[in-house]
């Protein structure tokens, strides 16, 4: 008997308002910028051929706010999931940089003792373990179909690299993650088969936001 092919993508919320540059990560308020909001809607247009029967948020507004319109084209509601929120992390409302930024303070660098684990925010296996849990039942949920999950970088990035079994400490420079990007996890059955990765809004991206941002 064959299994079931689903597939379960990892949507990346679009570029978000924020002219304070500092690190937003769970704090409300932050929504997506007039871009962010192209970005969503070109995310929207990338799936829309694709069998999509359910689509699934971080409660974060950013993230609802790029599965609007993808949920809007399939005709289905939004179901928000804890499990897809972004990481926790101490220099969330902060500004980080050694100019005028949070690392002009010795007392803070306690916080930056160990990128192993990470000292600074929720360890990395933590953050693996919720998102791959989260991708599970979505699975479940859309058997033979296709689900989308909208996210951040950091559980986006780290849910990858747990699934292709490399360490999960890494160089944020180097995430292959950008802003409206799809990660997409293909299942057989209840085994995950293979990963494939795409850019929808690549020719919107800003330079300085393709590898930065929550």
């Amino acid at each position: 008997m064959s299994r079931a092919r689903t597939t379960v993508h990892l949507l990346r919320h679009g570029e978000v308002e924020n002219p304070e540059k500092i690190l937003y990560g769970r704090l409300p308020g932050y929504q997506l910028s007039a871009l962010g909001r192209k970005m969503a809607d070109r995310a929207a247009e990338h799936l829309s051929t694709h069998d999509v029967t359910a689509v699934i948020s971080s409660p974060l507004e950013r993230a609802r706010q790029t599965a609007t319109p993808l949920a809007a084209q399939f005709g289905l509601e939004i179901d928000i999931d804890d499990r897809l929120i972004e990481a926790g992390n101490f220099f969330e409302g902060k500004t980080f940089g050694v100019g005028d930024g949070s690392l002009r303070h010795p007392k803070i660098w306690w916080h930056l003792r160990n990128p192993f684990r990470p000292s600074w925010g929720e360890p990395y296996q933590q953050l693996a373990d919720r998102m791959l849990a989260a991708a599970a039942s979505a699975r479940d949920a859309a058997q033979g179909h296709e689900a989308v999950l909208v996210s951040h970088q950091l559980p986006i990035w780290i849910a990858r690299l747990s699934a292709e079994g490399r360490r999960l400490w890494h160089d944020p420079r180097r995430r292959e993650c950008s802003l409206a990007s799809v990660t997409s996890l293909h299942y057989e059955g209840a085994d995950l088969a293979s990963i494939s990765y795409s850019e929808p809004a690549s020719d919107l991206l800003p330079v300085a936001n393709r590898t930065v941002g929550a």
